[in-house]
């Protein structure tokens, strides 16, 4: 391609300081280097985790930087030693990483690949501790080792999954973050049974998630709760078979599914981040007999 190797001016959404609007800038992409992936973004989605950290309450976040992480694209071009993707292929960038080779990835036990945490978790690219991103010259922080919020990127190489090309780049965007935490907590943290009831806290991406997996997994009930009713529709579309709105009940959210469910729901998952949510989500479950 004529960009290869060659900075890339183009347009990206920069949070200049915690708190404060984001603008849109001209933003230079450097090339990538050695083990490195330059991706053309053309859908992202906005997941909570951007917010909290454009908040300023993220111990990580820097700035400036450019958010997003949860996106699909094609891949522009990529660095010396890159083999698993080429020019053209369709990605998702992955803000967990995949080496295959660290002691994480080797356990089977846990996805927390640790290969590039130690660059990814504070704004640079390991190669070389430096950002692929620039403003007339000034370096703009990446995040997640993703920054999906520019219209080109540059990522780990195993930061990158490739995709089917037919599939829908504006759907499986979702697959970056949202979407794969619900289905993983059902099927590969909790391992929900058929014939279970689940209580699902928050029906956003990720609490829909939940739903469709329970729903595969076989549940018999799927109970969701939100504070906002109007969610209740769509949720009916993911699997959930009946809702509670805490607002139409007097009693504490965890009493009100104990007694809809005899003593406790199977299996309960908090999908807001609300410590008392997350104490309501714990209390609602029934209590178990460990042999």
């Amino acid at each position: 391609m004529a960009t290869t190797g060659q900075f890339i001016t183009c347009k990206a959404a920069v949070a200049w300081e915690a708190n404060k609007p984001l603008v849109i800038e001209d933003v230079q992409v450097a090339p990538p280097q050695a083990g490195e992936v330059r991706i053309k973004i053309l859908f992202t989605a906005l997941c909570h985790t951007d917010a909290y950290t454009w908040s300023g309450k993220d111990p990580e976040g820097l700035f400036p930087c450019i958010l997003g992480h949860e996106a699909a694209g094609i891949v522009e071009s990529v660095g010396e030693g890159v083999t698993e993707v080429q020019p053209g292929d369709h990605v998702i960038p992955c803000y967990q990483a995949e080496c295959k080779e660290c002691k994480f990835c080797r356990s089977g036990k846990t996805n927390l690949c640790g290969k590039v945490r130690a660059a990814t978790g504070v704004g640079v690219m390991m190669s070389d501790r430096k950002s692929r991103f620039s403003i007339n010259g000034t370096p703009i922080y990446h995040f997640m080792g993703t920054s999906t919020f520019s219209q080109y990127t540059v990522v780990h190489d195993v930061s990158v999954a490739k995709i089917d090309p037919v599939a829908p780049l504006e759907k499986v965007c979702l697959l970056g973050c949202g979407v794969p935490t619900g289905l993983g907590a059902v099927w590969n943290t909790a391992k929900v049974e058929s014939g279970s009831i689940v209580a699902v806290f928050g029906l956003g991406t990720v609490g829909l998630a939940v739903a469709e997996g329970a729903k595969a997994a076989g549940a018999s009930r799927i109970i969701g709760i939100d504070i906002d009713s109007k969610k209740f529709d769509v949720a009916k579309n993911f699997g959930v078979t009946e809702f509670v709105n805490p607002k139409d009940h007097e009693k504490p959210i965890q009493q009100v599914l104990v007694d809809l469910t005899d003593g406790g729901v199977d299996y309960s998952f908090e999908c807001i981040g609300n410590v008392s949510v997350m104490r309501a989500a714990l209390e609602c479950c029934h209590k178990v007999t460990l042999s």
